[in-house]
């Protein structure tokens, strides 16, 4: 089963500060046991098809794929112009997928502005998903809606995020070979829900996972649900990302149900907010997840 890393603790520098670049990050990930790395739209070329052959070219002759296109698309806009807007951002997208050789793009719901009910968001993200997956089979990209918590640029937190939420938009989209589930487990947490039940929801439309662990630090989550996110990155103080298999997470479970429900695809770890220690952290995640896989039979 591959493994990608997704440059978390790096978004800052590679989006905001600019810092780092491209192939700096590709060039750091050759220290981590993984078969891939994940790209967010925030430091992807985003209108040049030369560059999206470079970067493709390169990662191979590093004997390695990008997997995943973590995309942040917001359906929840009021406005129709909007919304179609979105629609048409996250198309250009999939062709930027095309370029680099991605076969998954991730689909978000938007945020949850306060001013949209549950039902007129859902009929506007369920609309704008069933416009998309007709496209994205023409490129022969898989499209991904992640349960997700918040892009660290909202302003809001996902519209879907609560499980019940997510479900009722999943089973508004009929089942399709160009769209699917990528489960995270500590989104799950974040939502308040059992992420071993949402795996269970969700079992046989996963197609794939980010990998992460969460931890909170004085606090629980009841005072999760209490305090105020920090505004820049939507996560509150008290809780920390950190080395996948210390957290909250039962990895046992996750992996016992995904090799049940025949899972063979990506795993991209999601790990870790600090810089001075994701190099160390995504390492040591990625060892945890190797020996995972191996004792569950999921090579």
């Amino acid at each position: 089963m591959p493994l990608a890393a997704f440059p978390k603790c790096f978004l800052d520098d590679l989006c905001v500060n600019r810092t780092m670049t491209v192939d700096q990050w590709l060039d750091l990930s050759l220290q981590f046991d993984v078969d891939g790395t994940e790209f967010y739209w925030g430091f992807t070329p985003r209108d040049n098809p030369t560059e999206w052959d470079r970067i493709r070219r390169r990662v191979a002759a590093q004997g390695r794929s990008i997997p995943m296109m973590c995309y942040s698309s917001d359906f929840t806009k009021p406005s129709l112009a909007e919304r179609k807007a979105e629609i048409e951002a996250q198309k250009q997208a999939i062709r930027a997928c095309v370029g680099l050789g991605i076969n998954y793009c991730r689909v978000l719901s938007g945020q949850r502005r306060p001013e949209i009910d549950r039902d007129t968001g859902l009929k506007w993200v369920e609309e704008c998903i069933l416009e998309l997956i007709p496209f994205a089979e023409q490129n022969r990209i898989t499209l991904i809606i992640e349960n997700h918590y918040k892009d660290g640029y909202w302003q809001y937190p996902e519209f879907a995020q609560q499980i019940d939420v997510f479900l009722d938009l999943l089973n508004r989209i009929p089942p399709s070979d160009w769209f699917g589930v990528n489960y995270d487990p500590s989104n799950a947490i974040i939502a308040g829900d059992d992420p071993i039940q949402m795996l269970e929801a969700v079992k046989h439309r996963v197609r794939t996972m980010h990998a992460s662990d969460r931890f909170f630090q004085g606090g629980n989550l009841d005072d999760l649900h209490r305090v105020e996110a920090n505004p820049h990155t939507g996560y509150a103080t008290i809780l920390t990302h950190g080395v996948i298999g210390r957290g909250l997470n039962d990895y046992d479970r996750i992996f016992s149900i995904l090799k049940q429900a025949g899972f063979q695809g990506w795993i991209s770890i999601e790990d870790g907010p600090d810089p001075r220690t994701g190099v160390q952290d995504i390492a040591e995640s990625a060892l945890f997840l190797r020996a995972k896989m191996l004792e569950h039979e999921m090579p």
